[in-house]
């Protein structure tokens, strides 16, 4: 009979994939974790990304419009702090499963496009295109900023590739 001792609460797993008895261990583990969206597979960052779309839609008739932006930056904000103290923790600065960063970039794409499921699904797609390919600069900033703010950084720009997509449609597409 092998016998290990336990675990201390603040190293990382040995496996360096966040469980949920670790993000449990600490509010900032839970927030990077998305509640624990990104503790699913396969595809955290989707899950968490359907965690920010559900919140959104959940939360949204209770949030004035005026107040939309600024709980997006609170968010960040927090978000930096917890991403980057959950990435000490477990060791892994940008770990897949931690996917607040997906949460705050798409509660930020849904509170500027039209708020009808089309367009909501449009969004998510769009997203998650832009956040699995990283094309320039995302990758650039993705591969250089190893801190909770380039965790959060890297999806602020996918997010800003959705509302550009979405404005060159409406610049299109526009009537009259």
């Amino acid at each position: 009979m092998i016998i290990s001792a336990p675990e201390p609460e603040d190293s990382p797993p040995l496996r360096l994939r966040p469980t949920l008895a670790w993000m449990l261990r600490d509010p900032a583990r839970i927030i990077a974790c998305g509640f624990g969206s990104g503790l699913i597979r396969p595809a955290p960052g989707t899950w968490g990304t359907l965690f920010g779309w559900g919140t959104f839609v959940l939360f949204a008739p209770f949030v004035q419009d005026s107040w939309r932006l600024g709980v997006v930056a609170l968010a960040f904000v927090v978000g930096v702090f917890a991403c980057g103290r959950a990435g000490r923790d477990l060791g892994i600065v940008d770990h897949g499963g931690f996917v607040w960063d997906e949460v705050v970039a798409i509660w930020l794409v849904l509170v500027l496009v039209p708020q009808d499921w089309p367009a909501q699904l449009a969004a998510f797609l769009v997203f998650r295109l832009f956040d699995i390919l990283k094309p320039q600069p995302i990758r650039y900033f993705d591969a250089k900023l190893k801190s909770g703010f380039g965790v959060m950084f890297d999806d602020l720009l996918a997010a800003f590739y959705t509302l550009l997509v979405f404005a060159l449609h409406a610049r299109i597409f526009a009537h009259g």
